[in-house]
């Protein structure tokens, strides 16, 4: 029998599926794999369970059986749009319960929501989502994040989709405009804060009908703030990016994960092992990358400016270092900051020659490419070999780009049932408290965290400790107090 190795399952397995391996059980033979192998699996995030033991039949969609050859998984990125999104729905039962709650209480009929997202299966559900409780939903994605199956299928399901894979950078601009022009929104469902600045700015009309934005991202977040702080932001906004169920779970494990396994597609299983890897940024998607990029065998090094974060970094068991020392030594560099020009000319300049350079997450320019005259970007360009002026060629994964949505099938299903979840639920708190709430950043209550990984939990057989009901605490009882009682 061949030996199992995790690092080449865990990249064909995840890119076959768009399955999360994180937050899962995996059914393997524990005496053929060897500890190595599962200790790999375990740094990742799974729980081994050996083949022989019987499994919970409420927790099978949480369980992987690696015991069946991983060239015998079905292939899911072979499938039609309409049996792409059957796929991915029958892997959402979160989003599903949440939509099911809210529509108890909640009424979508005639609400116009506009979705600028990357366009894929997972998003497609929450689309179908939205439009079955009555709401009026289109979206609008750019050509190097769209998913052609899906937007086919979308519109003969009769949802707007603004998408061409050969529109110009203007022709994409007109775009979001006619859909904007055509929805007539109430919500924005937003990535980037794309399509609620472009309102504010170009269709300024359009915002006396706004009952809110929910946002997605940190790079979005960072923008609204900047609004708010300007004094132009004229719009609530919640922020479903700060929901601990985004940061910690779509940003460290989603974006973490699949940015792994699909550079291994592209560069060979084996790539991180052995290999000196420098991350810029140990936010939640650095340290997913991070964590993952360890479990296969790589030399982690961390830059980040936050000493506080750096520190956190070295507590993780990472090297931490300036990103001048760092970058010249790397076999591989990833920027997971969300902020341009993290990596300057004057970085890409002293990298080694053939090293890989890569943005995972990441907004245009992360890395500088604008500052090279001969660079065009290509939709869709897995790797390239790059000659950076009096530097090296470097090899650059997916145009500079981000890694997963790109060239990658996106963050997995599992984990963005978690996101849209949470997408969901802010919708549903706009429109119950619509025209109560003030203009500006908002946060979700942490109940509807609580509320949606109790679902989550109970969906992979688990369940959350319950606390004591009363403990007997009085907060007038110093621990002196006590002990002078207990004397007596």
């Amino acid at each position: 029998m061949e030996r199992f190795r995790f690092a080449a399952w865990a990249e064909e397995y995840s890119q076959k599926t768009n399955r999360s391996l994180a937050g899962t059980r995996l059914r393997i033979d524990t005496e053929a794999a060897g500890e190595n192998e599962l200790m790999r699996a375990r740094d990742w995030g799974m729980v081994v369970l050996p083949a022989g033991q019987d499994t919970d039949s409420s927790c099978m969609e949480a369980t992987i059986d690696a015991t069946v050859p991983v060239d015998k998984v079905p292939d899911a990125r072979k499938l039609s749009g309409a049996e792409a999104m059957a796929f991915a729905q029958n892997h959402m039962p979160v989003l599903d319960a949440v939509m099911k709650d809210a529509l108890q209480h909640v009424d979508f009929t005639g609400i116009s929501i506009a979705v600028c997202l990357i366009l894929e299966p997972k998003t497609a559900i929450l689309l179908r989502q939205l439009k079955a409780a009555g709401a009026k939903v289109g979206a609008y994605c750019g050509a190097e994040a769209n998913d052609e199956r899906v937007a086919e299928q979308l519109r003969a399901e009769g949802i707007p989709v603004a998408y061409n894979p050969d529109w110009t950078p203007m022709q994409a601009h007109q775009g979001a405009l006619d859909l904007l022009d055509e929805l007539k929104p109430n919500i924005i469902i937003d990535d980037g804060a794309s399509f609620a600045r472009l309102a504010a700015m170009e269709r300024p009309e359009l915002m006396a009908d706004i009952i809110g934005v929910a946002e997605e991202t940190t790079s979005g977040i960072r923008a609204f703030q900047a609004m708010q702080d300007a004094g132009k932001l004229s719009f609530p906004v919640i922020a479903v990016n700060d929901s601990m169920l985004k940061t910690g779970f779509d940003n460290a494990h989603g974006t973490g994960e699949t940015c792994v396994t699909t550079m291994q597609r592209i560069l060979g299983s084996d790539a991180f092992d052995g290999s000196r890897v420098t991350v810029v940024g140990y936010g939640p998607v650095g340290r997913g990358f991070a964590r993952r990029a360890r479990a296969l065998g790589a030399n982690v090094t961390v830059c980040d400016t936050n000493p506080v974060v750096a520190l956190q970094a070295v507590f993780d068991g990472f090297r931490a270092l300036d990103i001048d020392k760092a970058v010249p030594d790397a076999d591989m560099v990833v920027s997971a900051t969300g902020v341009r020009h993290t990596i300057a000319m004057e970085h890409m300049r002293e990298m080694r020659q053939g090293a890989v350079l890569a943005v995972i997450g990441g907004i245009a320019n992360e890395i500088a490419l604008d500052e090279l005259a001969d660079f065009h970007a290509e939709n869709k360009r897995e790797i390239r070999d790059l000659a950076i002026p009096d530097g090296p060629t470097i090899r650059l994964v997916s145009e500079g780009d981000g890694v997963n949505y790109t060239v990658g099938g996106g963050n997995p299903i599992e984990i963005m049932d978690l996101s849209f979840a949470v997408q969901a639920s802010a919708v549903t708190y706009l429109l119950e408290h619509r025209g109560d709430l003030e203009n500006g950043l908002q946060q979700l209550d942490r109940n509807v965290d609580r509320h949606i990984a109790e679902i989550a939990l109970r969906t992979r057989g688990y369940e959350p400790s319950h606390a004591v009901a009363d403990n007997g605490y009085d907060w007038t009882m110093t621990r002196f107090a006590e002990n002078e009682t207990e004397k007596e």
